[in-house]
């Protein structure tokens, strides 16, 4: 048993100088990012403007050609980023997206170097993640699951905050490089718990814009304008980040997808796919949801009648579409 612990000590010790050494050879060498959406296109830019060389991959090319105007390398698929970088980030939209991304042919894994750090930003459920540390882990590789929250605005800000499942050295070893794209990150536990947070998170965040949008259109039906109704709820107990930083009324933010016709930000089909994640974890550990559930069922109508594609906040828009049905 002494032999044992002596072994599993001086094993912990090498693993950490192996780390840190790691850390340091890698802090100039280029990053790698898969996914270049609404939110991927601003991290990667965050990365740029932070000085990072930036290695970028997405399958329609003008998303590839507007980040290579502005000094990132171009590449061929993900294989090729693995092939050019040992840290990648990756924000992709489905949990199938991240295992064709990381598995599929010419996936990451395909090329993956020994050592590399790969942190997954998308929304997923937990077992996926842990599914593709497992992958790497057989490549030689480290996996982390890192969503984000802040949305679009956040993201372009380099705002946003990051949950993280790994290895605390491996989270603290990838810090700095969140820290370019955010302003928290938070260690979460092992592989899959990030998932956790975001899947809380966004659940918690679908049903807080629900019921902003229903209070705020039950206002203006009532004879209180949405303007007034929001400066009160922002300094009385209604108040929310719906409300103060992302309001579905049109004209009562800047730059938010409300006062662009609900174009461009989160999409209700996404908000959509992660409330189903929410759930399916939710019936795995028997926990009740009614509100996550109803929140489901209402973005699902929404994207099955024309919401698809618009901003989550729209769901405002849709009730007053409701109102003028009834």
């Amino acid at each position: 048993m002494l032999i044992k612990n002596v072994l599993q000590f001086r094993y912990k010790l090498y693993f950490n100088l192996v780390n840190k050494i790691q850390v340091r050879n890698t802090s100039q060498s280029s990053v790698g990012f898969i996914g270049l959406g609404n939110m991927g296109s601003n991290m990667a830019q965050n990365l740029l403007n932070k000085g990072h060389r930036l290695v970028v991959y997405d399958v329609y090319p003008e998303a590839m050609a507007a980040l290579a105007d502005k000094g990132a390398l171009i590449a061929h698929s993900p294989a090729d980023v693995a092939n050019k970088c040992d840290r990648i980030i990756s924000m992709l939209p489905t949990c199938a997206h991240v295992r064709q991304v990381y598995c599929g042919d010419n996936g990451v894994l395909s090329q993956v170097k020994t050592g590399t750090l790969l942190i997954d930003s998308s929304t997923i459920d937990p077992q996926t993640s842990q599914q593709m540390a497992s992958e790497a882990q057989t490549k030689g590789a480290v996996f982390l699951d890192a969503p984000v929250s802040g949305a679009v605005p956040a993201a372009r800000a380099a705002t946003l905050t990051f949950m993280v499942g790994g290895n605390a050295i491996e989270v603290e070893a990838i810090k700095d490089l969140l820290l370019s794209m955010g302003k928290n990150v938070f260690h979460c536990g092992p592989v899959g718990t990030g998932a956790v947070a975001k899947i809380c998170n966004n659940m918690m965040l679908a049903i807080s814009m629900i019921g902003l949008s229903e209070t705020l259109n039950l206002a203006k039906n009532l004879g209180l304008e949405p303007q007034l109704m929001t400066k009160i709820l922002n300094v009385s107990s209604g108040r929310s980040w719906s409300s103060e930083v992302y309001n579905p009324v049109p004209g009562l933010g800047q730059n938010l997808p409300a006062g662009n016709e609900y174009k461009g930000g989160f999409m209700t089909q996404l908000i959509t796919k992660d409330l189903g994640l929410a759930q399916s974890s939710a019936t795995r550990v028997n926990s009740p949801t009614p509100l996550g559930t109803l929140s489901h069922q209402i973005y699902r109508l929404m994207k099955n009648n024309g919401y698809s594609d618009k901003d989550f906040s729209s769901v405002y828009k849709f009730f007053q579409d409701f109102d003028q049905k009834s």
